[in-house]
């Protein structure tokens, strides 16, 4: 019944009933238990032309409170949500340095503390907390492989003993591709893609309206598909990745290339002083119609496509979402990505397929952090 109204908002008993194949009696007093709780209000009498006037009920906002913490490279942002799924409060671009490191992971829990305690909210009210994680991370038993990853206990055991609330630990791109479901550029679609195109490259699978998790929770390593005949090695380790040909590190490292041979860029002086070049710099250099960093993204996008092209071919999906920082350089990126998906997939599949970039940009990862530890904590997925 949460689940029910947290999809379709405020509803009458009968609309419930009819949705759920469920008794009239049944339904209200289940709702009746789920009032006593707090977690369901009664909004009154619905206006009708007739008859006697249904109740509305619909979900109380103030029955409990979600966070989620977006890890990125060099800073963090956080988000609370309450019951309904509604922002209280986002907070964006705060200073952090990720690092395996014991001290990183302590840092992590300070800015978490710090946020909490911030909030016009009782700690003992926020039921759960989502922390987004880049790399492998298996969900279902708490782990982390690629980061934080020091000893047997689970990283989410070790967070709930720094921090006294639930955690669930998520890779970052699927609870990107969860958020853009619930609440970003998704209209009713039930198999979609995500494409999160960030320093690196994953994917966010939703089959059926469904997340899909994989056996351990390692579904969507898009970025290390064999790709490339080349010698650049992957941080995993491998060589030939698409990553090293499709993502921003990749647009970094050639920018690198290409202006050490002759090339002409507007990062030039960042570059001789050694000065560091996030992708938020690169972004900004290729809006500013930096020729060297648009033609080597164009170069990204078009082999990008065709690795998306492979996955439309695979999956069918009714909607691929191109997300992640360098969704934000626009027509920069899709247009080549669109060209190449054109040209390596199959023509029916790319009818019934399409591409949009997202709605929630930069804000879809702690959306999406908050919403899965929302529907965890419920037992919806």
């Amino acid at each position: 019944i949460i689940h029910y109204y947290m999809a379709n908002g405020d509803a009458t008993i009968a609309e419930v009933c009819k949705e759920m194949n469920l008794s009239i009696p049944t339904v209200t007093k289940l709702i009746s238990e789920l009032q006593e709780d707090g977690y369901i209000l009664d909004f009154g009498k619905q206006e009708t032309s007739g008859g006697r006037k249904p109740s509305i009920y619909g979900l109380n906002p103030a029955s409990g409170y979600f966070v989620g913490v977006d890890i990125l490279k060099d800073q963090l942002n956080l988000a609370i949500l309450d019951f309904k799924g509604d922002k209280i409060r986002i907070e964006q671009n705060i200073p952090y340095t990720l690092e395996n490191t014991p001290a990183a992971l302590d840092h992590l829990c300070e800015c978490i503390n710090e946020f909490i305690n911030s909030l016009p909210i009782p700690r003992e009210k926020i039921l759960s907390i989502g922390i987004n994680i880049s790399g492998r991370v298996n969900p279902f038993a708490g782990y982390s492989y690629s980061i934080f990853y020091f000893e047997e206990k689970p990283l989410s055991q070790i967070l709930e003993e720094k921090l006294h609330i639930k955690i669930y630990i998520e890779n970052d791109t699927r609870s990107m591709a969860y958020g853009e479901y619930l609440q970003g550029v998704v209209k009713g679609e039930k198999n979609i893609l995500f494409i999160n195109i960030s320093w690196g490259l994953g994917i966010g699978i939703i089959i059926d309206g469904k997340v899909y998790f994989g056996k351990s929770g390692f579904s969507g390593e898009f970025g290390h598909f064999s790709f490339f005949e080349n010698e650049i090695l992957c941080h995993c380790g491998k060589k030939g990745c698409l990553e090293t040909g499709a993502s921003g590190s990749a647009l970094y490292r050639t920018l690198l290339e290409r202006y050490k041979e002759g090339s002409n860029t507007i990062l030039a002086s960042k570059i001789d002083a050694g000065e560091y070049i996030g992708l938020s710099d690169l972004i900004d250099a290729i809006h500013k119609e930096d020729m060297l960093s648009i033609e080597i993204l164009e170069e990204i996008g078009f082999n990008l496509g065709k690795g998306i092209a492979g996955l439309m071919n695979i999956f069918n999906p009714e909607l691929v979402v191109l997300g992640g920082p360098l969704s934000q350089t626009g027509e920069y990126l899709s247009l080549p990505i669109k060209s190449a998906v054109r040209k390596y997939s199959l023509n029916l599949v790319t009818r019934d397929t399409q591409i949009k970039v997202s709605k929630l940009g930069e804000r879809a990862g702690i959306l999406g952090a908050c919403l899965l530890s929302r529907s965890k904590i419920l037992g919806m997925i």
